[in-house]
Formats: C-alpha cells, sequence, structure tokens
C-alpha cells in the first residue's frame, strides 16, 4: 500500500493567496494542516477538509509587537511540526520570517514560498547588513534553501536577490492575482461608498495600505499640500500602522483638508472602496526596492485603476506598471511630476481611460488559476 501523502501549510496570517494555494493541493494529497494564526476569507473560503492548527495572531503594530509575535508564532510552530507533524511534507510562508530557518530540523520534504526576503528586509529597519544577526541568516538561508524541494518567488526581480542563497534553476516565480478578478469594476454613479461619503464629483487619489516604517506616505502629504489649492481633487489615506497617528497629526498641523484620513474598510466593502478611486497609490521603500511586490496592485488592477507608485524606477513593482503600462512610477523626491501626473489624469479622461484598459486587461493574467501552478510544479519535480 502506498503511504498516505500528507502535507502541512505554515503562515501565521493566511489571506486569499494562501486560501487559493491550500485548496489547490487539497484533491492530491491525503491530508492537508494549515498552521496560522488567523484566516481572513474574502470571497473563497478554505476547503472543509483542510485541518486547522491555531498559533498566535500576526501582530501588525510596532517592529517591537511584530518581533514578539514572530517568535511565538516560531516556538509554537516549531512543537507543532516536531511532536505533531514531523513525518508530513511541509510548505513554508514567509510569515513569520523565521519558520522556514528551522525547516531541515524535520522529517519530510519541505518548500518554501517567499513573500518577503529575510535578511534583505532588515536593511529596510536599520540593521546592519554586516551584522551578526544578517551575517547568521545568510549563511543558514543558504543552507535551508539549498535542501528545499521547491522554492516559490513572485517576480523575476525577487528571484535575482534570492540568487544570492540559491541557483537560478532552483527557483520557480508565481506572480500573485487579485481576489477580485471574477467581478467587473463599479461605475461611480453606483458606488455606494462614495455616495456615503460624499464625494461623488471628486476626483480621488487613494493609498490604502500599511503605514508603516517602509512606507513613505509623508511624501503622498507633500503632493497633497502641492495641490491644497484644487479642491476638487480629494486624497484618501486608508490603513493602520506604527506611523498612523503621526501621519494623523500631520493632516491637522498642515490643514490638509484634501486629506482624509480612514480604517482600513471591511472585506465586504474592499472592492468597492477600490472602486472609489480615480488613481490608485503604491508605496514602497527604495531602500528595499527588490524585495516586496505589494499584493495589493492585483486587486487594483482588477478595479481598472490607474498606478501612481512611488518607488524606485528599478523596483519589482516598478517593473511591473511599466512593462503592463498601467501607470508611473516616481523617486519620492519627485513630487513636481507627481503632480503633474495627477492633474493630467484627472483633466484628460481618454488618458485615464487607456491606462484604466490597460489595468483590468493585466489583470486577466493574474486570476486565482495561478494557484494550480504550484501544485502543477510540486508534483512535476517529485
Amino acid at each position: 500500500m502506498d503511504p498516505l501523502r500528507r502535507l502541512v501549510f505554515i503562515n501565521q496570517a493566511t489571506g486569499y493567496l494562501t486560501i487559493d494555494i491550500v485548496n489547490a493541493f487539497v484533491s492530491y494529497f491525503d491530508e492537508i494542516v494549515l498552521i496560522t494564526g488567523s484566516v481572513r476569507v474574502q470571497d473563497t473560503p478554505l476547503d472543509h477538509r483542510i485541518r486547522l492548527e491555531s498559533i498566535v495572531r500576526y501582530n501588525r503594530g510596532s517592529n517591537f509587537k511584530k518581533m514578539v509575535s514572530w517568535m511565538v508564532a516560531s516556538v509554537q510552530i516549531f512543537l507543532l511540526l516536531k511532536f505533531r507533524y514531523n513525518r508530513y511534507d511541509k510548505f513554508f510562508f514567509t510569515v513569520p520570517p523565521t519558520a522556514y530557518l528551522m525547516a531541515p530540523w524535520f522529517r519530510g520534504k519541505y518548500s518554501i514560498l517567499v513573500f518577503d526576503l529575510y535578511p534583505d528586509a532588515l536593511k529596510a529597519n536599520g540593521f546592519s547588513e554586516k551584522g551578526l544577526l544578517c551575517r547568521w541568516w545568510s549563511r543558514r538561508n543558504q543552507r535551508v534553501f539549498m535542501h528545499a524541494h521547491m522554492i516559490y518567488t513572485l517576480s523575476d526581480a525577487m528571484r535575482t536577490r534570492i540568487n544570492s542563497y540559491a541557483p537560478d534553476s532552483a527557483i520557480t516565480v508565481i506572480p500573485n492575482w487579485s481576489a477580485f478578478s471574477h467581478l467587473k469594476p463599479i461605475p461611480k454613479e453606483r458606488n455606494n461608498i462614495l455616495k456615503r461619503d460624499g464625494l461623488q464629483d471628486k476626483f480621488i487619489v487613494q493609498y490604502s495600505g500599511n503605514i508603516g516604517v517602509t512606507h513613505n506616505v509623508e511624501t503622498l502629504l507633500d503632493v497633497a499640500n502641492t495641490l491644497r489649492e484644487e479642491t476638487d481633487i480629494i486624497f484618501q489615506i486608508i490603513g493602520r500602522g506604527e506611523r498612523s497617528n503621526e501621519i494623523s497629526r500631520r493632516i491637522k498641523t498642515d490643514g490638509l483638508t484634501n486629506c482624509l484620513m480612514l480604517p482600513f474598510r471591511d472585506d465586504s466593502e474592499l472592492y468597492e472602496s477600490l472602486c472609489e478611486a480615480d488613481i490608485a497609490v503604491i508605496i514602497l521603500d527604495d531602500k528595499t526596492p527588490d524585495v516586496s511586490i505589494p499584493s495589493k496592485i492585483y486587486n487594483i488592477m482588477a478595479a481598472g485603476l490607474p498606478v501612481l507608485a512611488i518607488a524606485s524606477p528599478d523596483s519589482g513593482i516598478g517593473d511591473l506598471i511599466k512593462s503592463h503600462k498601467i501607470g508611473e512610477v516616481f523617486e519620492k523626491t519627485n513630487i513636481k511630476d507627481m503632480c503633474q501626473f495627477i492633474r493630467e489624469l484627472k483633466h484628460d479622461s481618454r488618458k485615464r481611460s487607456i491606462y484604466s484598459s490597460c489595468s483590468l486587461e493585466a489583470s486577466g493574467l493574474f486570476t486565482s488559476k495561478n494557484a494550480e501552478f504550484y501544485l502543477g510544479s510540486y508534483i512535476d519535480n517529485e
């Protein structure tokens, strides 16, 4: 009799991407387990055949709180893998970023999906590349990646970074996708959130996401300050993070009445909230240009929005935006050209429509069908 095929997924913060991937593996394995701190369902639920093991939730607060939640989760993951799922195959997501480092300690083959690359991402938080932690982590990566069954990542730019630890041939690139690729953009005249907020006649520039140390949200405030006399332009800043209070204080201090600071929308309102916008803003720290491609870019494309990215033009997100012609990428100091881009799209509906069409067309390449590529490549390499 063939041995049971059993696989355990490890992700402290499970969202729609994880759900789609885990669901794709259900039909091939006899048993699937998901170790997670939370499951956030946006559209497709987790398959009922998947067993859940709970660990501490991912804390999205300060760096200290994040690290504490990572450490506690890592201990819990170790105990579960050591004493309950040692013989299972394992599939690590890089949340917490320390969990995959222990993969060689257990039986069964393991795979890694690199959402954010460490220790590279630590540099944005002031850690020295030559420091003890970064040097140890780099050496550990080389050993862990060397013995992995599969290494997945999200872009060619990310693969180039991982080449420091593993050969190109060992890395499989599968882009993320939108949770809303099956939906059609909601026209402004039918947008209930827009009506509720009384913004039907406004041109909306929207940033929705984390407000942390790696996000130059103050740059958007500089743009808003420059355009403050154009009262038909409204800047929405939707999100939370350790710098939320700082950003709120500056909006009040500078008298930026054209800026609205809002909490995250409920999942049921997320797509409609995106469709409020005329321009969507992506912000990435220029210290880590290739380390992260925010998954929200795919939801933005599914809403058919032009993109204003505050990032390095050579970043992974920059390459994505330019290759699909869905917007423009600006260095954080280039306030003048950002303002000009916003003015152009406000006054030129044809140009705005071209960007919008390109976004929608590109979104067709990034659907939940991509989740099936994980299973296909996993099986092909067995």
